[in-house]
């Protein structure tokens, strides 16, 4: 049986407000439904390979074409948007490519006519994100 999760909430001077705690902390409580209305449904961007590889679908299911290379960029990857083609320095962590897709998508539009319903979703979020920040 799997144990539920507990959240323990210590060292508060007064009585603590829904904003003391950061939303992925928020379960799911039936009883207190203030906190369910409070818990958020964005996506956390996770810094490993499957989150990356999720990236990499959802540009390969655009039109642009994503390689890594050795190359001298200065920002760590290059854009030919004529050619439609991204290149990632292939000497980047998983962190650093992901963060250079995620900065890469800031500046261009994907076509999101081929896209999977999960990709979709994912593009939705990520570019809901990009407009917040």
């Amino acid at each position: 049986m799997q144990q539920p999760e507990i959240l323990v909430i210590t060292s508060f001077s007064g009585t603590p407000s829904l904003s003391d705690f950061p939303t992925f902390l928020l379960p799911d409580f039936p009883q207190f439904p203030y906190l369910a209305a409070r818990k958020s449904t964005t996506t956390m961007i996770k810094y490993t390979v499957p989150f990356l590889t999720k990236l990499e679908d959802l540009i390969a299911e655009s039109d642009y074409t994503l390689r890594y290379e050795k190359g001298n960029f200065k920002s760590g990857y290059c854009v030919l948007k004529d050619q439609k083609i991204i290149i990632i320095n292939k000497f980047f962590t998983t962190e650093g490519k992901i963060n250079a897709v995620l900065e890469i998508l800031k500046g261009i539009t994907l076509n999101q006519e081929r896209f999977t319903e999960k990709s979709q979703k994912l593009y939705e979020e990520l570019t809901q994100q990009q407009t917040a920040a």
